[in-house]
């Protein structure tokens, strides 16, 4: 009989629902002899969401309107108000999970999700017995974001992307052998296939210059109004560049980009997975720290330049200092200065070294972490982080 693996998402942006999608895509070319199955954690908490039955909005829902409207200013303060209201429903929380798993119960969960995994725990001990089936937790954050975001003090595994997500596991007391290292985050198998692209007559296609320095600017799925005020303010400057601007979801920012009068040629477009390929023909990436697009922007090598102040999520913070620390971009207090942070960028003496750092991260997360699921499964001990080049060399037999 197969081993059953619930793997949770949220659809609280797309990270979440990616990461999940993106590793199972990868563990079913792998031909794994796992059954795979796929859960919504608003869906199994729909019954007991006062947000959604008060107002008609799914309780995920209202993070993707507040990026969609920029009403991120404030988080550090909204998220204990937040995991007040999670802690108000704890019971009702393990209940309804515990009564799902009831009826089939899993060998493995895999909980790509922040704010629910010590809820995801208890029902799991009610059902299959005191840390019968493990509960594998796959940060889809650089980092975490304590108290309680991701990293729980229980009997949990998690799967850290970077250094410093390690140390923080180490500190709220999780033994080594639950740490597990992998060389990044989850990334789309299909950044790391080959791509038949012409960079200059694509490039052309799309009604751009063949020759000038591209810029790839990117909010996510949602999209961003931020968006609008990078387009204008390089398009005010002597900067010589050009823009690709991939809006996601956000109609109100496709429109007014495509309306704009601009001097710098620029191709608008709104929610696509061809994220891959305009990345191919981009020379640098403009957005927020967030750590899916900013981890996609650097395994296709490009420098990036983020924005990090009072309006940052809280919870991505680091991701910023992140790229300072691999030294692969810039980042700026105000998108208002995006154009001298472009023409520093681009600058000879540092563009190279920055392209050449973000080439050097390396990340093959989604193909280690089988591995990592299949030792847990299997009783194997790690006795400790993962080698890295152990895990790159493993990763490296499956990449098709």
């Amino acid at each position: 009989m197969k081993p059953i693996l619930d793997f949770i998402y949220i659809d609280s942006g797309g990270g979440h629902r990616a990461a999940a999608t993106a590793l199972m895509e990868v563990i079913r070319r792998q031909q794994r002899p796992w059954e795979l199955r796929m859960l919504s954690i608003q869906d199994l908490l729909n019954s007991i969401d006062v947000i959604r039955k008060s107002t008609g909005i799914q309780f995920q829902e209202v993070y993707n309107i507040m990026l969609r409207r920029g009403w991120t200013f404030g988080t550090e303060q909204l998220i204990p108000v937040m995991h007040a209201m999670i802690r108000l429903f704890h019971r009702d929380e393990v209940r309804v999970l515990a009564r799902h798993w009831a009826g089939s119960p899993p060998d493995m969960v895999v909980s790509l999700i922040p704010h629910y995994n010590r809820a995801i725990r208890q029902a799991l001990d009610q059902v299959t017995g005191r840390s019968a089936t493990p509960l594998v937790t796959i940060l889809t954050d650089i980092a975490d974001h304590p108290p309680h975001f991701w990293i729980e003090p229980q009997d949990q595994y998690v799967v850290c992307g970077s250094e410093r997500a390690e140390q923080q596991a180490r500190a709220i007391g999780l033994p080594a052998s639950h740490i597990l290292r992998v060389s990044g985050m989850i990334l789309n198998p299909r950044f790391y296939e080959p791509l038949a692209v012409d960079r200059a007559a694509d490039r052309v296609r799309l009604g751009l210059s063949p020759d000038l320095p591209t810029g790839l600017v990117l909010f996510g799925g949602e999209g961003s109004m931020e968006m609008v005020k990078i387009a204008r303010a390089i398009d005010r400057s002597a900067v010589e560049t050009q823009l690709i601007l991939l809006c996601g979801r956000h109609q109100q920012a496709a429109r007014e980009l495509r309306a704009m009068p601009h001097r710098v040629p620029m191709f608008v477009e709104g929610f696509t997975r061809e994220i891959p390929y305009y990345m191919a023909l981009a020379d640098y990436f403009i957005g927020k720290p967030g750590p899916g697009c900013l981890s996609e922007a650097l395994a296709m090598h490009l420098p990036a330049i983020v924005e990090r102040n009072a309006w940052t999520l809280a919870h991505e913070r680091y991701n910023a200092d992140w790229l300072l620390e691999q030294d692969a971009g810039l980042v700026i207090g105000s998108f208002s200065g995006i154009a001298g942070a472009v023409r520093q960028l681009l600058s000879p003496d540092l563009y190279p070294r920055y392209r050449r750092n973000a080439a050097a991260t390396r990340n093959r997360a989604v193909f280690e972490i089988p591995d990592v699921l299949d030792g847990i499964l299997n009783g194997r001990q790690f006795g400790g982080i993962v080698p890295l080049e152990q895990a790159r060399n493993q990763a490296a037999i499956h990449i098709q």
